[in-house]
């Protein structure tokens, strides 16, 4: 196989900030795998670990932002300016490729021409809660095409750098910068590709806190994104079906803890969506472009 970039070269950009915890597993399998042309970036949010001790172990550029600075497609933007390659890769801190040709498979179709994107399987960690493996096995199939909804997701994936220069990470929200550069990708033409062969490991285990900061964040950008209403019917009948899935998925499993946990859970996580959907058509029709708001909310919530 020709491994051969534009220019002979792949940027990985990886995130990171109090990643210690699983940063070394991220990086010992990136080093691991059988592709080893890239130049790696990592971009530091003000970790008060030892992340940077960790990172320092592996030849990388480190760029270092604060942690109020810290807005995802500001930040990638900006690390793509920075990059070298003409392939981009992202990588996220705390994903661990389980295979060692986990990037070549990832970057293949992009570079024999079939793709101008492609993004990996993320299989859940072990210690997964139950509702999040469902609803990884729904986003992620071992076979095929990934959902309609699903249109792209950065914990492991790849991009030309023509691709985004047509169309960089949006700003306008604090989260879901992914899924709005895959809509739109998918709406001019561009081919994104799943690669299920690709096996990463990504997963959380959110407490009720942190699952409404990370929804509220997703409700806001969808506001942009898909343009819908918001409403209390949508909230209602969402609720009812996700808690049905779920419930059935807990006692699939024999997993009576989660069962107990199934209402509170599903409330949380479409109120807090509604809630910041509404900010987020709020700001769409006021032109308000302040995005602190939504950042506040998840980041006080970490």
């Amino acid at each position: 196989m020709n491994h051969t970039t534009t220019d002979g070269k792949i940027t990985i950009i990886m995130r990171t900030k109090n990643a210690a915890w699983v940063v070394g597993q991220a990086l010992s399998a990136l080093f691991s795998q059988k592709r080893r042309d890239f130049e790696l970036l990592v971009v530091d949010s003000g970790s008060t670990d030892n992340t940077l001790d960790i990172v320092s172990r592996y030849p990388c550029r480190l760029v270092k932002i604060e942690a109020k600075e810290y807005f995802p497609g500001l930040v990638l933007n900006m690390a793509i300016r920075e990059a070298k390659g003409s392939l981009i890769v992202f990588q996220n801190s705390d994903t661990v490729p389980l295979v060692t040709d986990a990037l070549e498979r990832l970057v293949a179709p992009i570079e024999n021409g079939s793709a101008d994107a492609t993004f990996a399987r993320q299989l859940p960690r072990p210690e997964a809660h139950t509702w999040v493996r469902r609803d990884y096995a729904a986003a992620f199939p071992e076979t095929g095409d990934a959902p309609p909804w699903m249109a792209y997701s950065l914990p492991f994936a790849a991009m030309t750098r023509a691709a985004w220069e047509k169309h960089p990470f949006y700003e306008d929200a604090w989260g879901s910068e992914d899924t709005e550069w895959g809509y739109w990708a998918r709406n001019n033409g561009l081919r994104v590709r799943y690669v299920p062969e690709a096996l990463v490991m990504h997963s959380h285990n959110y407490t009720l806190r942190q699952l409404y900061g990370r929804r509220f964040i997703e409700g806001e950008a969808d506001a942009f994104i898909l343009r819908e209403h918001a409403s209390l019917a949508r909230f209602a009948v969402r609720t009812g079906i996700s808690c049905a899935r779920d419930a059935l998925a807990h006692v699939a499993a024999r997993d009576l803890p989660g069962l107990a946990l199934t209402f509170p859970r599903r409330l949380v996580y479409h109120w807090a969506h509604l809630q910041g959907h509404r900010l987020g058509e709020q700001r769409r029709r006021s032109g308000n472009r302040d995005a602190s708001v939504g950042q506040k909310v998840v980041l006080e919530r970490q």
